[in-house]
């Protein structure tokens, strides 16, 4: 029973690391690259549209729900296939030339997301089925441990390999990482999914999402998530480029944020589950809330002024442990508020709308710095972050 239950970990932890690789190259490699070859911050707040898909994902959900080849395993199949698309798109753009060709690149880079936004879903529905409720708090933690694990390789690893090899060996190593992770999922037998959504019509496919929004307290919970994660994502999307106008190299912003900051991360993801299966859901969300506004807030002290090495490390440190402690916990309520049956459907319009949380806000971050300072965006991230708290105390202890 433990090597049954140590396997699926390793499973799920190495298919959350690879399908955030390239997430991460995005969010957090390419705006660094970018604002060191003189983009704006205008043009690097708009990368935020590439990510598109990661919103509108759950469109797709009721597809990977119905079809699939059966002999594969249901949710094997998507996973498997969409997984090595990706990494045979990530090796064209390895031979594009983005400064030329940027146009190009950027549809290249849609595909790459598009494929991995929706290997997401499949992933999603294959660890709702295999963890059981009491499971989810430690198996939600090896899932948020294990997309650290891919902002370490696709932010940190790869900038710095942009840093010392350039864009085309950097982006072949990030596929071959992507192709070796499959190994686990190959040797993985699925059980057979027995019920699927059926859909005719528009309507009939609407209904799914429909349906599962009527539920009671979905609305408010949906609420939580988008406030949640707008605040941080406002932060976060700014906080790349003040490192670039701080001074900071290639290197030092990797090691920074893409391994130091992350590697805490999968600390924080640890922590998370051991607290929120001693203090239950409810009690943990409201814990992490409060200390995600706090850490937010430290965003003010680099945009005021104080942009010295140390405060970098501190500030960054203590956003990406602390938000990987919310988002734990928000994955563990998702997966609880999901049925096995509609796994795909209900699990990945709940990501969806984290993504809507954490991106629009973010298009419009470079223009409100451009407008009243980095520092005045970071205060009004840390109030938006405290938002949820009322919510969260008017829904019922879980």
């Amino acid at each position: 029973m433990k090597h049954q239950k140590f396997s699926k970990f390793i499973l799920l932890g190495s298919l959350y690391t690879s399908q955030y690789i390239p997430v991460m190259f995005l969010y957090q490699a390419l705006p660094v690259f970018l604002r060191q070859q003189g983009a704006s911050l205008e043009s690097i707040s708009l990368i935020n549209l590439i990510a598109l898909p990661l919103m509108f994902k759950f469109l797709l959900a009721p597809f990977i729900d119905s079809f699939s080849i059966a002999r594969w395993g249901h949710y094997r199949f998507w996973i498997i296939s969409l997984q090595i698309t990706v990494a045979i798109l990530t090796a064209i753009c390895a031979f594009l030339d983005i400064t030329n060709n940027i146009t190009l690149a950027i549809v290249v880079l849609f595909g790459m997301i598009l494929f991995s936004s929706t290997q997401d879903i499949a992933t999603d529905a294959l660890a709702v089925n295999l963890l059981k409720p009491e499971e989810r708090g430690l198996g939600n933690a090896i899932q948020t441990g294990g997309n650290y694990l891919g902002a370490i390789i696709g932010g940190g690893g790869i900038l710095i390999l942009l840093g010392k090899f350039g864009w085309r060996a950097s982006l072949l190593f990030m596929s071959v990482v992507m192709l070796l992770s499959l190994i686990p999922i190959l040797g993985y037998r699925e059980k057979e999914k027995v019920n699927t959504i059926t859909f005719r019509s528009p309507v009939t496919y609407l209904q799914t999402f429909v349906k599962f929004c009527r539920r009671p307290g979905i609305t408010a919970w949906l609420l939580i998530i988008i406030l949640s994660t707008a605040g941080a994502g406002m932060a976060n999307t700014m906080f790349q480029p003040l490192l670039v106008d701080a001074g900071l190299s290639l290197n030092d912003i990797a090691l920074l944020r893409g391994v130091v900051s992350y590697s805490l991360s999968i600390v924080g993801a640890l922590i998370a589950g051991l607290l929120i299966t001693r203090w239950g859901r409810k009690k943990s969300l409201i814990f992490f809330t409060i200390l995600n506004t706090i850490v937010t807030a430290g965003f003010i002290l680099p945009g005021i002024g104080f942009r010295n090495l140390t405060t970098l490390y501190i500030v960054s440190i203590g956003f990406s442990l602390v938000f990987t402690m919310l988002t734990t916990c928000i994955y563990a309520i998702m997966m609880d508020k999901t049925t096995e049956a509609f796994a795909a459907t209900e699990y990945s319009f709940q990501i969806s709308v984290l993504y809507i949380g954490g991106i629009i806000p973010g298009l419009f971050s470079g223009v409100i710095v451009n407008a009243i300072g980095y520092a005045a965006l970071f205060a009004i991230a840390a109030i938006i972050c405290l938002l949820p708290l009322p919510i969260i105390l008017q829904q019922d202890a879980s």
